[in-house]
């Protein structure tokens, strides 16, 4: 339990989309909280004006507007099917603005470290100042610290630089540029080079499915939403067919044949890459091996000269200002029970350390609320409390929907959307705890504010 000098009240890093979920739950059921941002926004990676985002001129989500936002606040109808980056940036600042939640947030304050003891956080901020805490949530995101290849310290006459660095596609004119990784970035820049490049390749080292934005004149996932749910081998076979049936065979464009079956990888829902491969302003290349002087060397032997390589290969997962041993990690990302809670932590959490296959935002509202039961408890019913970690101790649940994933640090604890709502809905079962319906959140509203323009 914590002392009587620990406040009972929440710390939560982060002021992005998992941040600004976490205050309109909290706000909502009445738990005292602070967020810090070390930036000057709300927006988290979608500001790109925050320093370190890798966001770039050309992004757009990847999920559909109506199957990725937040609940009983749609993303406004004039927004196309897959928003761009400044209007999800737009899409967050509406949201915060209309749920009062800039007065929450400490702006340009960094949480520079944390120490857990007596059963409270002291909490140290760039200010200097120190904050005592009962509860830690971490929410600063995933996409800050780049990881790239070994070879990417080899002597080499052009620039290699991380994805995270690229922000338009005026950066290519004039040169023959390489991105390396077929990730949904990965290829979105790539097609930038297609446009703007003097010539442009792409490295990949497996083979993938490519799924369409849009089929039968709807987004896929509404497409996916809307159809018949069927036995995840079943979904395969048909959608591999379906695929099959669109894109055709796809190595006839110098792509390796996908060694997995679809939905076995986080999905590349990109159909620019196959048109600009198929009219030659992309070539496709294997792995690379080393570069030397002015050419990238490609395990299969080719070479290519190049002036940039841009290395579309992820990042490293890490929460910098609590110490690791606080967490257990699975290849490089922290293993949580449901990708929110510390098992024999009563006291930390963690929000939007996962990937899955949709929209993440009402995942992220179901989640939010989660944590804010498990605090409501251990403030109020330490009976319910020892029973919910009674379940942690004793239970895992299966979150993969029966899918096979590659086996790949990315997919290490990568959730099959349908059968994390799943889980949510049974652990809400099992502790007694209500779902958000629609009209959940209008008591925190503010009437005059007005939603994203």
């Amino acid at each position: 339990m914590p002392t009587l000098s620990t406040p009972n009240r929440a710390c939560i890093v982060g002021a992005g989309p998992g941040g600004l979920a976490l205050a309109r739950n909290f706000k909502l059921l009445g738990i005292e909280f602070d967020i810090f941002e070390r930036h000057s926004d709300v927006g988290g990676v979608w500001d790109a004006t925050n320093p370190g985002s890798p966001m770039y001129a050309s992004a757009h989500f990847i999920s559909s507007k109506t199957q990725s936002h937040y609940t009983d606040f749609p993303m406004p109808d004039d927004y196309p099917d897959y928003p761009s980056n400044k209007q999800i940036h737009s899409y967050m600042q509406g949201f915060a603005k209309a749920y009062g939640l800039y007065e929450d947030i400490t702006f340009n304050t960094e949480v520079t470290e944390t120490r857990f003891e007596k059963g409270g956080w002291q909490v140290r901020l760039s200010t200097g100042e120190t904050r005592a805490y009962r509860w830690l949530i971490c929410v600063n995101g995933t996409n800050w610290h780049p990881s790239l290849p070994e070879w990417a310290n080899d002597p080499f006459d052009g620039d290699v630089r991380h994805a995270n660095s690229f922000h338009h596609m005026d950066e290519f004119r004039g040169k023959r540029v390489l991105i390396v990784g077929a990730g949904n970035s990965g290829c979105d820049i790539a097609c930038d080079a297609a446009v703007a490049a003097d010539a442009a390749f792409i490295s990949l080292r497996r083979g993938y499915h490519f799924i369409p934005k849009h089929l039968m004149g709807k987004p896929a996932d509404v497409f996916a939403h809307e159809g018949p749910h069927l036995p995840m081998w079943l979904t395969q076979k048909v959608f591999g067919l379906l695929l099959r049936f669109i894109n055709g065979d796809i190595t006839r464009l110098g792509l390796p044949a996908p060694d997995h079956k679809i939905f076995e990888s986080h999905p590349i829902v990109n159909t620019q890459v196959l048109h600009y491969l198929g009219h030659g302003d992309i070539k496709a290349k294997g792995d690379v091996e080393r570069l030397d002087g002015k050419q990238v060397v490609f395990v299969d032997g080719s070479r290519e000269e190049i002036d940039l390589v841009l290395c579309a290969t992820g990042y490293e997962w890490k929460i910098p200002y609590v110490d690791p041993s606080q967490f257990t990690w699975k290849s490089g990302r922290p293993d949580l029970y449901m990708n929110l809670f510390v098992k024999g932590h009563s006291n930390l959490f963690s929000l939007g350390f996962m990937e899955t296959n949709g929209g993440a935002y009402k995942l992220f509202d179901n989640m939010a609320d989660l944590v804010a039961q498990v605090i409501l408890a251990e403030r109020d019913q330490p009976e319910l409390a020892a029973r919910f970690h009674k379940r942690l101790a004793e239970h895992q649940p299966d979150l993969t929907g029966g899918v096979n994933y590659v086996t790949s640090d990315r997919h290490a604890t990568y959730v099959n959307i349908d059968a994390y709502t799943a889980a949510m809905a049974g652990l809400r079962k099992h502790m007694g705890w209500p779902g958000i319906q629609d009209g959940h959140y209008a008591p925190v509203r503010a009437p005059d504010k007005s939603e994203a323009a």
